[in-house]
């Protein structure tokens, strides 16, 4: 299933375009869609608030045995996203999907702590318990 963004649909930007604000993983709101640009507001990072135009952009995939350049957007809907992808970034509201446990050292940590308000952490866990991975020769 494919969907489209439509105006106030948070996406994430899969390149690095301006770092430091429009970096790969920066969330954004989607303000308005034009033909060729994107036009969103920036919601983490040192530009947060700001109104940002995301253009189409060549991408020249490397993993087919023959090459071809496809012009698109580089951004993606982003309703959820993976710890990794998380990282960095802080939240106002999280929820931790905990079904799966997480598989590697300190994604625990990550996960619980996206937010300062910890009211506004919602955590799924089969019977409200989970494996936390600690490899013990990283600790000092």
């Amino acid at each position: 299933m494919k969907l489209s963004p439509h105006e106030y649909v948070p996406i994430i930007l899969l390149r690095n375009l301006s770092p430091p604000k429009l970096c790969n993983g920066t969330r954004l709101k989607v303000v308005a869609l034009q033909r060729h640009v994107v036009e969103a507001e920036i919601l983490t990072g040192c530009g947060a608030g700001e109104k940002v135009f995301i253009p189409r952009i060549p991408i020249i995939p490397n993993n087919f045995p023959f090459r071809f350049k496809r012009i698109q957007l580089p951004v993606s809907v982003c309703f959820a996203m993976t710890i990794n992808k998380a990282q960095g970034q802080t939240l106002r509201r999280v929820g931790v999907d905990l079904t799966n446990s997480c598989f590697s050292h300190g994604q625990l940590y990550v996960a619980m702590s996206r937010i300062s308000d910890p009211t506004n952490l919602f955590i799924l866990a089969p019977q409200n318990k989970t494996a936390n991975v600690v490899y013990e020769e990283v600790l000092c």
